[in-house]
């Protein structure tokens, strides 16, 4: 009962995340209305458990085994969950559509635990690749403090898209570098191009997606609403990418919550140019 009690608390504070950010807060005095939506949750949750309670042990007991193998060989273990659960509920607290970083976890992408873990955005040669990259592109941009990181991000995309080298995996084989492996010769397939240009967006607070389509992955960079492409269209053709861009639209992806993510692909030789393949069949988001 110990054991079903403490998988109830870890499944409803996630929930009671979600459902705190989308409903209407009733300000009552010491918070009661959350206090009893939180019990709620709790008792509900509870009493489903205990209603399959011999599923629930065997699949407790199964997955204690995966996660004690996996410590032992030094693959996804306890420490790993617990940082992947700590993670995720800072960023469901931090989020005004927490459910969305759920959806994100859930969503089939191709190889999802390893593109996440090479994107090793903290690694200090994928920062210092961005700073370089930061330094070296329109520092004389000046009057966009808004589009402050978005003009950052920019110069991270050029200094990559100029230089990269399309590469093929080893044949027979999936082959995902890191980013701070990629960042050494900016060479690689369109997988290790999104996880490097992922990895260095983050790296400068920018926030990147990847998107999975019919045999392809690419960047995509959010970049704000509908206003906010306005100025974002007059930087890339008028200060950023005069050439590139001259007599082009710019390519995009407007997203249920009306964002918009522009696109980044090693094929653009500027930010939002013609997608190579523009449907989605999934979206890895990273923030």
């Amino acid at each position: 009962m110990v054991i079903i009690f403490v998988l109830n608390i870890l499944i409803t504070i996630p929930i009671f995340i979600i459902v705190h950010q989308n409903i209407i807060e009733l300000e009552w005095s010491l918070h009661i209305d959350r206090i009893l939506i939180f019990l709620s949750l709790l008792i509900a949750i509870q009493l489903v458990l205990r209603a399959m309670k011999r599923i629930t042990l065997i699949s407790i007991f199964l997955y204690l085994i995966a996660l004690i193998y996996g410590t032992l060989i030094g693959g996804y273990g306890f420490q790993t969950v617990f940082e992947d659960y700590q993670s995720m509920l800072y960023t469901m607290s931090n989020n005004p559509y927490p459910q969305d970083i759920i959806i994100d976890r859930l969503l089939p992408f191709p190889n999802k635990s390893k593109v996440i873990d090479a994107i090793d955005y903290t690694n200090p040669k994928v920062r210092n690749f961005s700073l370089m990259a930061v330094n070296k592109h329109f520092k004389e941009v000046k009057g966009y403090n808004d589009y402050f990181t978005i003009i950052q991000c920019f110069s991270v995309f050029k200094e990559i898209n100029t230089n990269w080298n399309y590469v093929s995996d080893p044949k027979g084989r999936e082959y995902i570098a890191e980013a701070s492996e990629s960042v050494k010769y900016l060479s690689g397939d369109c997988d290790d191009h999104s996880i490097l240009m992922a990895a260095c967006i983050r790296s400068i607070g920018g926030i990147p997606r990847l998107i999975h389509t019919d045999g392809h992955i690419y960047p995509e960079l959010l970049i704000g609403t509908k206003a906010d492409l306005e100025t974002i269209n007059y930087l890339v053709k008028k200060e950023l990418f005069t050439s590139e861009s001259k007599g082009k639209s710019l390519h995009y992806h407007i997203d249920e919550r009306g964002n918009i993510w522009l696109n980044l692909d090693y094929t653009a030789k500027y930010p939002g140019g013609p997608f190579m393949k523009e449907e989605i069949l999934s979206a890895l988001t990273l923030n």
